[in-house]
């Protein structure tokens, strides 16, 4: 398939697509994994169906493969040429006069195509996608995607009936052991049980449900002493469905804008100060973001080199540490741009012009300085600190019973 590439490209290549594609299914998948569990507690909590949590999970994949692919990029690039350069292949080809530019050449054009592929998710589908999950959690809220009656418990509908259900089959669709009692227009009291029952839609009144009991008994309290007590086989009760609002029109939160959105506010002089402001932070946060990808090629390259004859993943860390880091300051920068404290320019692009100019200068150590280290001091710190913690373990070792020597006879 890739015939056409120099042999040198696609071997860079298959040694960064296979672990940029491994991190970026992990980091995903822990992301989703988390918000999971969070979402099947509120459904649960709500009563609503399970069906609706793959739904709200599918609405957040674009949110967070938007901050996944930047670390995927960053970690396969870097365990890349950690390769190349623990296996001494790094140094043959530094030898035959292959530059660290040159090798970087397959790496850029990964970035290129993610940094095609983020453009798209951040200032178009993850605003979308947003609004939509948004909006799942309202209908989820108010009831309507069913989740207005629970099993075993009282639920109160429409303010003059109370209903419980003892158990549901057949994924609700037959309730047994009902109960409910209603208050009537003349301020009577109807207290209804029967053994089993069923929710019928009718079409000529979309407000309003049929729930068909089948075997149960009436008693109407008519205020006076005695009630009235009937038996039936089948009875329809009607039930007034709650009111629910209309949802809320997409861009009451500054991140479901897309980009046509926020350029039109963001610079319009008729527009109140605060959209304004919030309109430049979000815009600028997102294009930060996304310029910022342009190099974490070289950011990976620079943590990746390890020290002559060590196998330290320091810069594993290191590269991650950073790019989170980097990613909260951001995130601190749009939130007091949004509020107009500071201009966006400075909030968000002084943090990258530090952070970009920090990476050059690691890789300029690394690629143009010999035996340059971006982490030298660092690798040396942790160097010792890994030795002392070996000589502690070694000597609990050596005191601990199991260790000692029996004594020769």
């Amino acid at each position: 398939m890739f015939n056409f590439l120099p042999s040198i490209d696609r071997y860079v290549l298959r040694l960064t697509i296979v672990p940029m594609l491994g991190v970026f299914a992990l980091a995903a998948s822990l992301l989703l994994l988390d918000k999971m569990l969070r979402l099947f507690d509120f459904v649960a909590v709500e009563g609503g169906p399970v069906a609706v949590v793959f739904k709200m999970l599918g609405a957040l994949i674009p949110e967070y493969a938007s901050l996944a692919i930047p670390l995927g990029l960053l970690l396969g690039v870097l365990l890349a040429f950690r390769k190349l350069a623990t296996s001494s292949e790094l140094d043959v080809m530094r030898a035959v006069g292959l530059s660290y530019n040159r090798l970087l050449r397959m790496p850029y054009a990964i970035t290129l195509v993610l940094v095609a592929i983020n453009v798209a998710l951040v200032f178009y589908i993850q605003p979308l996608s947003r609004y939509y999950y948004e909006q799942m959690e309202y209908d989820l809220r108010s009831g309507a995607l069913g989740a207005s009656i629970k099993v075993g418990e009282f639920t109160t509908l429409a303010d003059r009936m109370a209903l419980r259900i003892e158990e549901s089959e057949d994924d609700g669709r037959r309730l047994m052991g009902i109960f409910a009692r209603v208050r009537a227009d003349g301020g009577q009291v109807l207290s209804i049980s029967a053994r089993e029952g069923a929710f019928l839609a009718t079409s000529d009144d979309p407000d309003t449900i049929i729930l068909r009991l089948t075997e149960g008994t009436i008693v109407q309290d008519t205020g006076s002493e005695s009630p009235r007590v009937l038996s039936f086989s089948r009875h329809d009760l009607p039930i007034d469905l709650p009111g629910i609002e209309d949802f809320r029109a997409r861009g009451d939160e500054t991140r479901e804008f897309i980009l046509p959105e926020l350029l039109r506010i963001g610079w319009n002089p008729e527009a109140a100060p605060s959209q304004r402001d919030a309109s430049q932070a979000s815009f600028n946060f997102r294009l930060v973001e996304i310029v910022m990808m342009l190099l974490m090629p070289l950011l990976a390259v620079a943590l990746a080199i390890p020290p002559k004859r060590s196998s330290s993943a320091l810069g594993v860390f290191v590269s991650i540490v950073l790019v989170v880091a980097y990613h909260k300051v951001n995130e601190y920068g749009e939130d007091i741009a949004a509020l107009g404290r500071v201009d966006p320019i400075l909030a968000l692009w002084g943090p990258f012009v530090l952070f970009a100019a920090l990476i050059i200068w690691m890789y300029y150590r690394v690629a143009y300085v010999p035996g340059g280290q971006a982490i030298g001091a660092l690798e040396t710190a942790f160097a010792k600190l890994t030795k002392r913690l070996g000589k502690l373990f070694k000597r609990r070792e050596r005191r601990s019973p199991g260790a000692r020597y029996a004594p020769a006879e």
